[in-house]
């Protein structure tokens, strides 16, 4: 492929990804959970429905999208493997753990139980208590591999915290049997509670971590080549890998505590854009939160308008989806 046709489909690319969030978007606003309806979006009650319940969410399902292909192609570049994920660094086991805390806490509140750490926690409310058990999570992964200076320390150790705080969270359930259940709404992953004060934070969040990956992606394009090779360049490994595994943890734990554990968003997106054109990883982070946002709000749309008025766990189609993806790639490969 030459220069000119890498530059044109990157070209596409982007064109493709921007025209898609944006007929994504007017999807999201027309779907509701009497399926499609295009004259909701200037009827009477559009100001409600559509200003205050649709749009936020539709708004808030791109950007947990976006932060977690941020967070997937960071993770795939910092640890050159392409089966890398946001999850990877015990982020998703902190969290799950905090939530499972609070909703025990409530439970046992509720028979007259007290816990120091579950009231505390149920204090700030689920939210907050996901996003600090998403970056406890990996700050405890970074205390038992000693830093970031080892990539494969770094990932038994998280490894080793995943399994740890999962079972924390089974003996928690065990404790307080009423949790299972919301537990399990987590780990599903939804998008229904999205509102503009989370629209504000996920932009927040995006506008403060892509920026800081597209300044470290040289960073990146230097582990391509091996450590040794990136170190003859001059750079600062350990300093830099340290303020790349922040930037993957807060665009994770962001992500996580607004909408749950979505599965594969973050470890399809990267393929997606890698597999439509080979390309730098400055382009290959801001393509990636695109697609990923493209991803999550197709899911979203799908889940509020296949069995409208029900609705099915966003985090399921994610999973069928991208599984479907990652299967087909497999299964192309394998015919090669």
């Amino acid at each position: 492929m030459t220069h000119a046709e890498i530059v044109s489909r990157r070209r596409h690319l982007a064109v493709g990804l921007a025209v898609l969030s944006s007929l994504l978007i007017v999807a999201g606003l027309m779907a509701g959970s009497e399926g499609w309806s295009v004259g909701s979006l200037w009827g009477p009650d559009a100001g409600l429905i559509v200003g205050e319940i649709r749009a936020p969410r539709t708004l808030g399902a791109w950007l947990v999208g976006a932060l977690l292909g941020l967070a997937g192609a960071v993770a795939q570049g910092l640890f050159r493997n392409p089966l890398a994920d946001p999850y990877l660094l015990g982020s998703a086991s902190g969290a799950s753990l905090c939530v499972v805390l609070v909703l025990a806490g409530s439970a046992l509140a509720g028979h007259g139980v007290s816990l120091a750490a579950a009231d505390l926690l149920a204090r700030a409310g689920l939210v907050l208590a996901a996003f600090a058990g998403a970056l406890g999570g990996v700050l405890l992964t970074l205390l038992l591999s000693r830093g970031a200076q080892h990539t494969v320390r770094l990932l038994l150790a998280g490894v080793v915290v995943g399994v740890v705080l999962g079972a924390f969270g089974d003996l928690a359930t065990m404790a307080a049997p009423e949790a299972l259940r919301g537990k399990q709404a987590f780990m599903l992953g939804s998008t229904g509670f999205l509102g503009w004060t989370s629209v504000g934070l996920l932009t927040v969040g995006l506008a403060l971590t892509l920026p800081l990956a597209w300044r470290l992606a040289r960073v990146l394009d230097a582990l391509t080549l091996g450590i040794d090779s990136a170190v003859s360049l001059g750079l600062a490994l350990p300093t830099l890998r340290m303020v790349l595994v922040t930037v993957l943890a807060l665009a994770t734990g962001l992500a996580v505590s607004q909408a749950g554990l979505v599965a594969f968003v973050g470890l399809v997106s990267p393929h997606l854009v890698r597999r439509f054109v080979p390309a730098t990883q400055s382009f290959t982070l801001v393509a990636s939160a695109a697609a990923g946002g493209c991803l999550l709000l197709s899911a979203d749309v799908l889940a509020r308008s296949l069995i409208a008025p029900q609705e099915l766990p966003v985090g399921v189609l994610t999973a069928v989806l991208g599984g479907g993806y990652l299967l087909w790639l497999l299964h192309r490969r394998g015919m090669a």
